[in-house]
């Protein structure tokens, strides 16, 4: 049976099951995760390693360096770096993509466990996988005028926590800031020393008189009974009457030697919101997640939890925010496409029925679409959102053609060639139009095919994008074929209406075939107008500025802060006090958190270092690049001790979860291992003379200064103790020691032992702390120990074993490639590098190269996938080739079209120009289809004319469509629009050169192909 009598038996079926499967994808598309980036496992492991404050060099010899040799031998290491600081280090180890990342962890963490005991006494670690997932998806503040920062903490731990913790998808709330409880016991040496007692009696006797456990079980008539021994504590004031000793005279108590009160947990920390004191709960989703389901689950939960009187509740970010914004772009943008696409039907055709089976068509189209990406397990996001908005003029097209194919044939005013009009002819018309539209779909789908086979960041970007619009692609040319001529032969009553083209010349038309006249009989035009456009895509190339990733208006911005190295906690807060004043001046700014001594991804805490997040306002007049350059300008010219590096969330984001946090990262290296730390500094002050490259650092990353204790044996020896029992006093007399712990109602409180002046000692009073020897006597900590004041250690860093120092810098109102050139030719110039100094570059710029050279890849591989398909298509030689050449000269209009919009060269902006070879390929298909088709029945310079004729329609209709609904991502409308806004705007530059050279440079190419009399024929 053939294929106008299949579809005929089957054309209910076919409508019904149409209308099955988009009815499934709205379903689906309710239930499909949500999220800002796809749900992709990044290759990276970080692991966070503390053991007591020790000096770095130390940490990095007995702490990090095992760890790193340990991390090797785990299968599909390619490279491992390292920060080791005082006590603590941070280890990133970067695993090829596409490997099993939760397999990888595992043994990451297996491998460490393995060398834990041969670590430092008391080493602590954690492993944790990067991905989206490791970054909040909305956070809250809870400041308080009236309640302690304690019981803040408490509040968020003991009830929010458990308010939130049954949200579906929900991994788990974080908690930063506040104060932990706990019982202090503040021991007076000296009244100690009067009874005979030192700090490890109390902490004993503490220990000893706290005591819950079960001893036993004893049978009694006919019942079993647990035997508990319980003297624990409960109250501050029956801990103060524990006893410490006791004999027949006396009986000494911990209130007779110490005070007993309640306290905090010593903390190097400080969290704020808008500048008050503040805890913060940051939710996590789970990999399978729905960020907007969870956000609003959240907000709901807590909308209807009681605050105590006093509290307050303030969001101060909400990731899901972006991504509602993003999909009513995405709906923005179908909705105009549809709009404009049914404009473009009715100025064609004239007819309100055909437009409606657009209408129909492709909501349905995409529908599907959802339905195919929820079962591929896949999720919403900035990318399937993006393609989806990007795929809407691809599928327009696909209907376009076919119905305005079917007009042609159908609503012809005249029968021509025995041919059968009206509602007979529409699936013999689909019939004959299969294979242009099987061809000119196959052209654009493999296009996508390489694209989604990229690897590293980019790969994890493009795959979802190609999945995307690969599979809507799929779902038009079902629907195009089979769907499209049921509801044209059910919906048109070509009784009425003809098609308005049949037998009239339009002005459109007639301009078409003067030209074509023109250039069929001078063909030397075609490359005078060649040249210019080489020549201009050639100097936009030259001038278009190169970037990673798109950059995206995401209402707010990360800053990282660093004062000076050493700078107390309480001085800290004093200057960044100044920056909030900065911040709370700018209109444009909403709100903002900061953390002090720790970050949003989890950096390698200095009491220093931390970050502020700033949300900007929704309705303000700058951008926030701007808003971020008066800031950084600011806090330069007002808070000299305060070093700022600023970036925009997306950016702040991915750069933690590659490890590239900045455009520009020079990596030194040295035969000599000195020499880096000057070679660092010399290099930094090079580099921050150049033009737009700004917050230049030179990596040298200081640790606060320190006391070098030095215990002199023989002296300690002369008071009758060792070295260790000194620096085990000291340790407990600062720290404290934690003796035991009581149980309140809802959570457990540590003891801490220690002296009263503790947190407040100076060096002086160090030199001057009093040491129990083991007679009892005694003695000031100077007495057996000298106290040298030494200047911070730099943090050392390491690249796969070897010692590096990364220079860092970020680029503001410049390109990376322009920046970059400008970097290696500073860095070339003559003794700026010394001997024995290499550099390699990394930072966004490593990452773009290799995105570049991946995307280049996928370049050529879709120029020999489409040249394969032509050539099974015509098999010809000659065709492909001048297919192909005029997609690559499409190309061209892509560096055009980014030059004249301001648009950085970038990774999206490259897979337009990828795009561009399918799509210009489709639009020729369109052609050649049509004009091999006429050849074989008319003489071929005849055909070449005729097929430019019949085309002219479609391929106006196309264009115009296609283009009109990308013009929103092209102008950016609509937040999150614009990532997608360079593959918008590539795709409408090259449809742009595209249409003339279809409809008017391809028939005098092909016509210079054909034997000498026939290309004669063809120019007269």
């Amino acid at each position: 049976m053939n294929f106008v009598a299949q579809i005929e038996r089957h054309a209910r079926s076919i409508l019904v099951i149409a209308f099955a499967l988009a009815v499934a994808g709205v379903f689906a598309a309710l239930s499909l995760p949500v999220g800002l980036f796809p749900q992709v496992s990044f290759p990276r492991v970080v692991v966070d390693l503390s053991a007591g404050d020790r000096p770095a060099d130390q940490t990095a010899l007995t702490l990090t360096r095992p760890v790193e040799e340990a991390i090797r031998s785990v299968p599909g290491v390619r490279e491992v770096r390292s920060a080791s600081s005082r006590g603590a280090a941070q280890v990133s180890i970067d695993f090829g993509w596409g490997r099993d990342m939760i397999a990888t962890t595992l043994l990451v963490d297996s491998a460490i466990a393995q060398i834990l005991p041969q670590l430092p006494p008391g080493t602590a670690y954690g492993v944790r996988r990067m991905d989206p997932t490791v970054f909040p998806i909305i956070s809250y503040a809870l400041t308080s005028d009236t309640q302690t920062p304690s019981a803040l903490h408490d509040l968020a731990q003991l009830q929010l926590v458990p308010l939130l913790a049954s949200v579906p998808g929900l991994a788990r709330v974080g908690i930063q800031g506040g104060d932990i409880d706990e019982v202090e016991v503040l021991a007076d040496p000296h009244r100690l020393d009067a009874y005979g007692l030192g700090l490890s009696d109390l902490v004993a006797a503490l220990a000893a008189n706290n005591v819950l456990q079960a001893v036993g079980r004893v049978q009694d008539q006919d019942k079993l009974y647990l035997v508990v021994s319980n003297s624990d504590v409960r109250r501050v004031e029956q801990l103060a009457e524990t006893v410490l000793r006791s004999d027949a005279g006396s009986v000494v108590r911990l209130r007779n030697v110490a005070e007993v009160r309640r306290g905090a947990v010593p903390q190097w920390i400080r969290v704020s919101e808008d500048g008050k004191p503040a805890v913060l709960l940051n939710v996590y989703e789970q990999p399978d997640g729905n960020a907007v389901q969870i956000a609003s689950e959240v907000r709901s939960r807590l909308a209807g939890f009681q605050l105590p009187r006093g509290v307050k509740l303030s969001n101060w970010y909400d990731q899901s925010v972006l991504v509602v914004q993003s999909a009513g772009s995405v709906r923005d943008a179908v909705l105009i496409g549809l709009l404009l696409a049914g404009i473009v039907l009715i100025l064609f055709l004239r007819n309100w029925r055909v437009t409606l089976i657009a209408l129909l068509v492709v909501p349905a189209t995409l529908a599907v679409t959802v339905l195919l990406l929820n079962l591929l397990g896949m999720s919403f996001n900035i990318m399937t959102l993006g393609g989806i908005a990007a795929a809407v003029g691809l599928v327009i097209d696909d209907v376009i053609v076919m119905i305005e194919h079917i007009a042609r044939r159908a609503g012809a005013a005249a029968a021509g060639h025995g041919q059968p009009l009206g509602r007979e002819a529409v699936l013999p018309a689909a019939r004959e139009f299969m294979l242009p539209l099987t061809g000119s779909s196959l052209a654009t789908l493999i296009v996508f095919l390489p694209l989604s086979l990229l690897s590293g960041v980019t790969g994890a970007f493009s795959k979802a994008l190609a999945v995307t619009m690969g599979a809507a692609l799929i779902i038009s040319w079902l629907m195009a074929a089979f769907v499209v001529p049921v509801l044209a032969r059910s919906l048109i009553d070509f009784k009425r209406w003809h098609d308005p083209a049949a037998g009239r010349e339009g002005w459109l038309e007639r301009r078409r075939a003067g030209l074509l006249d023109r250039l069929l009989r001078r063909p030397g035009i075609l490359a005078l107008l060649a040249v210019p456009l080489l020549l201009l895509g050639a100097l936009a190339y030259d001038g278009v500025q190169s970037g990673f990733m798109p950059k995206v208006d995401d209402g707010g911005f990360v800053m990282d802060f660093y004062t000076l190295p050493g700078t107390s906690l309480t001085e800290t807060e004093r200057e960044l006090a100044q920056v909030e004043a900065i911040l709370r001046g700018m209109p444009e700014v909403d709100t903002w958190s900061r953390r002090t001594g720790t970050g949003l991804g989890g950096d390698l805490g200095e009491p220093h270092h931390g970050d502020f997040f700033v949300r900007l306002k929704t309705a303000r007049s700058r951008a926030s690049e701007e808003v971020m350059a008066d800031v950084l300008a600011q806090v330069e010219s007002k808070v000299p001790g305060v070093q700022m590096e600023l970036a925009q969330l997306m950016e702040d984001l991915i750069g933690d979860l590659t490890a590239v946090p900045q455009p520009i990262e020079i990596k030194l290296y040295a035969t000599d291992p000195a020499l880096l730390i000057p070679q660092a500094r010399k290099v930094a002050a090079a580099i921050g003379k150049i033009d737009g490259v700004v917050e230049v650092k030179d990596g040298v990353v200081l640790a606060g200064d320190g006391i070098d204790l030095k215990v002199d044996p023989v002296k300690a020896a002369i008071e009758g103790v060792t070295p260790d029992e000194v620096t085990k006093a000291v340790d407990t007399a600062l720290t404290g020691a934690i003796a035991t712990q009581m149980p309140e109602a809802a959570k457990v409180v540590d003891v801490r032992v220690r002296l009263p002046d503790a947190l407040s000692l100076n060096q002086s009073g160090l030199a001057d702390l009093p040491i129990r020897a083991a007679d009892g006597h005694l003695f000031p900590l100077r007495r057996v120990a000298g106290l040298t004041p030494v200047s911070g250690q730099p943090e050392i860093s390491r690249d796969n074993l070897q010692p590096m120092v990364a220079v860092t810098a970020r680029i503001e109102g410049r390109g990376i490639g322009a920046a970059v050139g400008d970097v290696r030719r500073t860095l070339a110039q003559a003794g700026l590098l010394e001997n024995g100094v290499r550099y390699e570059f990394g930072g966004l710029y490593q990452q773009q190269q290799i995105a570049f050279a991946g995307l280049a890849r996928v370049f050529a591989a879709a120029l020999a996938a489409e040249f394969i398909l032509l050539l099974l298509l015509y098999e010809q030689f000659w065709l492909p080739l001048i297919i192909i050449g005029s997609s690559l000269l499409s190309t061209t209009a892509v560096f055009t079209g980014l030059w004249l919009t301001g648009v950085d060269l970038n990774i999206t902006a490259l897979m337009g120009m990828t795009m561009i070879i399918g799509i210009a390929t489709e639009m020729s298909i369109f052609y050649v289809s049509e004009y091999t088709e006429l050849a074989r029945r008319m003489p071929p310079h005849q055909a070449l004319r005729e097929a430019s004729r019949n085309r002219l329609r479609p391929i106006t209709m196309t264009t115009l469509a296609a283009i009109l609904t990308l013009l929103p991502l092209a102008l950016a409308i609509g937040q999150g629009s614009a990532i997608q806004q360079p593959l918008a705007i590539a795709i409408i530059s090259g449809l742009l050169i595209q249409f003339p050279l279809v409809l008017l440079a391809m028939p005098v190419l092909i016509g210079l192909t054909l034997p000498r009399h026939e290309a004669s024929t063809v120019s007269s």
